[in-house]
């Protein structure tokens, strides 16, 4: 998943550690377990988050918390008002006295961060999540919306929040009608998607391939592989797939023998650009987006149907 997160031992809070429990007594505390299963708790909904996933960046403004980021990290550029926040380094590597100067409430960051450990040494609270398929994005939405909105005695503070229900209904939607749209010659085609240089791919576990599945065409890469497999590439060269997918993170054509695969003779490639790639690899509300670009790519490039025989 690092391949995602570039394109894309944590101390738990317990007694005589830096979070104390809440006052039960004035105000009801907001709980979040997240994905490391560790139960985070805080005395009212946070207002200043600190963000280090690009993901979980889009998944606050989706719900309609976007005002309470203070800081995000360097890969976070949707939407564009978080592009004026201060950039605090990579989500792996974060600038740990740059997100401490901006005293949030919280720090969003992947499970897979390094500075997890040392953020929550210095008193800090981290919420880690790391969405990789279709349904962890729910997950994560409906557990920042918990975390955003508070106890349900609370809801009615936070009116301008979106529901995730909501959120989750939209991506819903707008996959359904991106597959609508693909011509019926379209369903079965064999489609490479390559994430970066190595080739990684995309595989079927992954929320780019559970995309092209919904989509209704087959990913060449074996779902026993895993989400992101890196292949030898003389494996793609003998899978032959039909249409290519690939971004400026990747190496595209630059392997062995890919010169003669049948997709690249007859120009069936999509390179999509930095705009594009950067809405392909985010596992969150923007997955609709992507699934119409991946879309339109098979639209463009359905293979010729093979001519029908005479008799």
């Amino acid at each position: 998943m690092r391949v995602a997160l570039a394109l894309l031992a944590v101390l738990p809070v317990g007694p005589g550690q830096a979070h104390p429990a809440p006052d039960q007594g004035t105000v009801q505390a907001v709980t979040v377990v997240d994905d490391r299963g560790h139960t985070v708790l805080f005395a009212q909904p946070p207002q200043r988050i600190v963000s280090l996933l690009p993901a979980l960046t889009e998944s606050v403004c989706a719900l309609g918390a976007c005002d309470r980021l203070v800081g995000v990290d360097r890969y976070s550029r949707h939407p564009e008002s978080v592009r004026t926040l201060p950039v605090l380094g990579g989500g792996l590597d974060p600038n740990i006295e740059a997100v401490l100067a901006l005293r949030p409430d919280v720090v969003l960051a992947a499970v897979s961060t390094r500075a997890v450990p040392r953020l929550e040494a210095l008193g800090l609270r981290v919420v880690a999540l790391e969405p990789q398929t279709r349904a962890d994005v729910q997950r994560v939405l409906q557990r920042l919306e918990a975390m955003l909105r508070g106890p349900a005695s609370d809801m009615q503070l936070h009116g301008d929040l979106r529901s995730a229900h909501v959120v989750w209904q939209q991506i819903e939607q707008g996959m359904q009608a991106a597959a609508a749209r693909l011509p019926v010659q379209a369903r079965g085609v064999r489609v490479f998607f390559e994430v970066g240089q190595g080739p990684y791919a995309a595989g079927p576990q992954s929320f780019i391939g559970e995309t092209l599945q919904r989509l209704g065409v087959h990913n060449v890469v074996p779902e026993q592989l895993g989400p992101f497999p890196r292949l030898a590439p003389e494996f793609v060269l003998r899978a032959d797939p039909d249409i290519l997918m690939t971004g400026v993170q990747a190496a595209g054509l630059a392997y062995p023998g890919w010169s003669g695969m049948r997709a690249v003779r007859q120009g069936r490639i999509c390179r999509f650009d930095a705009q594009a790639a950067d809405v392909l690899v985010r596992p969150g509300p923007r997955m609709a987006e992507a699934a119409a670009l991946m879309a339109q790519c098979i639209a463009d490039h359905v293979p010729p149907a093979p001519p029908q025989q005479t008799h």
